[in-house]
């Protein structure tokens, strides 16, 4: 019986192959990335490829799932920051490590292989950091991307003001906010600047006040092109607070935010290699 076998240098739909040009181009990027990093204060980890509580951080459709030698449900790498966390919280809370860095891809189902770098500080609330690291790092590759500054508490707030659920940020549905003809929901759809977060404190509720203040707060530090975003809402499950962005040619090069984990207050960043590989070739093609 014949069957539909892939060719030999067929490669699954999702992953990656970098050769050449590229492969080095990772090699620098990564480099770079570990140099600013550990100038900042921050030591290097490579976790597991497998985990037990992926999907306290991810959506488990996402995850690809396996059992270990005693049945128990193991789960492919698709997310670093819960397990981090957890490690330096746990498995080595003795060697009093707050700031871990970390090189290494993640796996989504049913076949996406994503290399990113990233960094997460316990009892840390503080972007600024992280986000001059990745300007510095974008910068070095002649890079100039912008940065998207968001709140994640922001649209829990409308959802419990209006009684709406979190799936219409979820989804990005800006018609079902529109269509309450609200006048201050109105003026954070189309919200971009310092002036207008200016104009919407004179009006927004009270709740929604501290939440944009410190957005305000957040952006006064950083020296580059910024636009703000408050009613955008990120996917991944622990990101509670202020969260960023920096998006370049409508692609993400890389996020982070503030956000609790076991009862501690934490801050953490990623860089997506693969986006920024695909930006600098571009760049030089």
């Amino acid at each position: 019986m014949k069957t539909n076998l892939p060719f030999e240098h067929e490669i699954p739909k999702g992953t990656k192959l970098y050769f050449g040009k590229n492969a080095s181009l990772k090699r620098q990027i990564e480099f770079k990335a570990s140099e600013l990093l550990q100038k900042n204060g921050f030591e290097e980890i490579i976790t597991p490829y497998f985990s037990y509580h992926q999907y306290f951080s991810v959506d488990p459709n996402l995850l690809l799932r396996f059992s270990d030698a005693t049945n128990e449900e193991i789960s492919l790498r698709a997310d670093s920051t819960f397990d981090v966390v957890r490690l330096m919280t746990c498995r080595i809370k003795d060697q009093n490590v707050k700031k871990l860095f970390y090189i290494q891809p993640v796996f989504n189902y049913p076949s996406y292989e994503i290399y990113q770098i990233g960094a997460e500080a316990l009892d840390c609330e503080n972007l600024d950091d992280f986000i001059k690291i990745a300007l510095n790092l974008f910068d070095f590759f002649g890079i100039k991307p912008t940065l998207q500054i968001s709140n994640i508490q922001i649209p829990k707030q409308i959802c419990k003001l209006l009684n709406l659920p979190l799936s219409v940020f979820e989804n990005g549905q800006i018609d079902v906010l529109l269509n309450l003809n609200i006048n201050w929901l109105n003026k954070l759809v189309s919200m971009t600047n310092l002036n207008d977060i200016q104009e919407i404190l004179k009006i927004a509720p009270k709740e929604l006040e501290n939440e944009l203040k410190t957005m305000c707060d957040l952006a006064k530090n950083i020296n580059t092109n910024i636009v703000f975003a408050p009613l955008y809402y990120s996917k991944m499950r622990y990101y509670d607070k202020l969260f960023f962005r920096f998006l370049c040619d409508n692609a993400v090069l890389s996020s982070g935010g503030q956000y609790e984990i076991d009862n501690r207050v934490c801050a953490g960043f990623a860089v997506f290699t693969d986006a920024l590989i695909q930006k600098l070739s571009n760049k030089e093609n």
